[in-house]
């Protein structure tokens, strides 16, 4: 793999190194069982890009672009993704496990969890604007200083943060989700 720059290429079953995708780009390329746990990610671009059962458990995402890009099944315990570009980038998670997982002080505007395990993540300071939040359990996720205008957590279960303390104008909840929302004033409902 001494080529940077890959189009319309498929990945399958790798277990990428410490410094295998360093300073490497990929357009439209769709990765499928590979293994990132070890992988390092200096300067690596991912645009339109597919990923589907792959591992990134304590993977060290730092300076990567995510533009474009799905996440399939995948797993991401344990992933700090603070330290990714933010200029021009957009990614996505479906049926992904991401418990454990960091997105603090992040623009996450339209941002999609769809059937996501979410246990403990911390969303402190992050904007997730029009965010959806699809089918997903956030059982000790943190929302603190976060702006959740108009996001949806109508399908989503087991959240509970402090309505002070978020921006949440025209979010979307369910009624059975409102216990989590008013869990601070002790309130007994029924």
């Amino acid at each position: 793999m001494s080529a940077n720059f890959f189009v319309e290429e498929k990945f399958n079953g790798i277990t990428y190194n410490e410094k295998l995708l360093e300073y490497k780009e990929f357009e439209e390329c769709v990765f499928t069982d590979c293994d990132f746990r070890t992988c390092s990610f200096q300067s690596v671009s991912f645009i339109d890009c597919t990923f589907v059962n792959c591992n990134f458990q304590e993977a060290r995402i730092n300076y990567v672009s995510l533009r474009g890009v799905w996440f399939n099944g995948c797993n991401f315990t344990s992933v700090n993704f603070a330290m990714t570009d933010q200029v021009i980038y957009e990614f996505h998670f479906k049926d992904c496990l991401l418990d454990y997982a960091k997105f603090y002080s992040l623009k996450l505007k339209r941002m999609q969890f769809i059937n996501c395990s979410m246990l403990s993540v911390d969303f402190m300071s992050s904007d997730l604007t029009e965010a959806t939040f699809d089918n997903c359990n956030l059982r000790r996720a943190v929302f603190s200083e976060t702006n959740l205008e108009k996001a949806n957590f109508y399908t989503s279960y087991d959240y509970s943060f402090d309505l002070d303390k978020n921006k949440v104008k025209k979010a979307v909840f369910a009624v059975d989700g409102l216990r989590g929302l008013l869990e601070k004033y002790q309130l007994v409902i029924k």
